[in-house]
């Protein structure tokens, strides 16, 4: 390779990074604040991986039928491949070009043990969702946490390193669960007006809750039911943070206080939302900026753990 082409590859890369880099900024605001802490050459490997989760995410939400949909989230698939072939055949990454996402996740599984794999997981979930897919039971619903959030900590792990792998990954796939459970009950109303239904049907009966909307998209159970209802899926969560978050000491420094940014602000939104259960019902429930600019603040410090 000439010195020209090694600038010109070298150019290539960084602009992919930079893209991803935006993406994580524009579209994934929470998981910025964590993901900024990171030395350089991790942040950059972090913003591919949650740029790449972010497009399968955006497809299986986008308004397209619901074929589109399945066709598109088949095609990151393929895609994802051809970063893993490329990987296979040590190709230069150019092969990808005009994907700078893919070019960046190539580049970073290249230089970290990302478990890229574990993206087909994701998919997996996502196509439930396009399915419309329903969970009668708590372990249904796990299953599709662990998917669409677990595999996400499993493959953040390939970026911060660990001690005890094993056990770090089954804490990884413990808080992806919380913070799906977190995501879920923000969102309960929205997506109820899209047609999805992520709360277990068992609880549903337990607490006497249909989640039926009225007219003017009102949720017409008697308040207070839904009230208990959010109220014991909060405590669920936070069982899992618990257990979540005891990775934190397996990881370095930098990592750990991505880590705790990220959760810490979560977390947050989830005692919000159990403080207020009204709220949440009748709208997405967010942190003002500047909370998440001190959670991130305290992670970085130590004190956010």
């Amino acid at each position: 390779m000439t010195v020209s082409e090694t600038c010109e590859r070298t150019d290539e890369i960084a602009g992919a990074y930079r893209h991803c880099e935006r993406v994580v900024r524009e579209e994934a605001r929470n998981f910025s604040y964590g993901i900024r802490l990171m030395p350089p050459p991790k942040r950059r490997a972090m913003s591919a991986i949650y740029a790449f989760a972010r497009g399968v995410d955006d497809i299986g939400d986008g308004p397209e039928p619901a074929c589109v949909r399945l066709d598109l989230l088949d095609r990151s698939r393929q895609r994802l491949a051809t970063v893993q072939e490329v990987l296979r055949r040590r190709s230069d990454v150019r092969a990808l070009e005009g994907h700078p996402v893919l070019t960046a996740l190539a580049d970073a599984a290249g230089r970290f043990p990302i478990p890229l794999a574990a993206f087909d997981e994701l998919i997996d979930g996502c196509e439930s969702d396009v399915r419309g897919a329903r969970y009668e039971t708590f372990d249904d619903l796990l299953r599709y946490c662990q998917q669409v959030a677990g595999t996400v900590g499993r493959l953040s792990l390939g970026v911060f390193g660990s001690d005890g792998r094993q056990r770090a990954e089954g804490l990884a796939d413990s808080l992806g669960v919380a913070l799906q459970l977190t995501n879920i009950l923000r969102d309960v109303r929205e997506d109820r007006m899209a047609g999805r239904v992520y709360l277990p049907a068992e609880d549903l009966e337990q607490f006497g809750c249909t989640l039926e909307l009225d007219e003017s998209g009102v949720f017409i159970d008697p308040p207070w039911r839904l009230h208990k209802l959010i109220g014991f899926q909060a405590e669920r969560a936070r069982a899992w943070y618990a257990e979540g978050l005891r990775l934190l000491p397996l990881l370095d420094r930098r990592s750990a206080a991505c880590t705790a940014a990220m959760a810490g602000i979560y977390r947050r939104l989830l005692e919000s939302i159990a403080a207020n259960p009204a709220a949440a019902l009748n709208s997405r429930v967010s942190l003002p900026t500047w909370q998440k600019a001190v959670v991130a603040a305290r992670a970085l410090t130590g004190v956010e753990r």
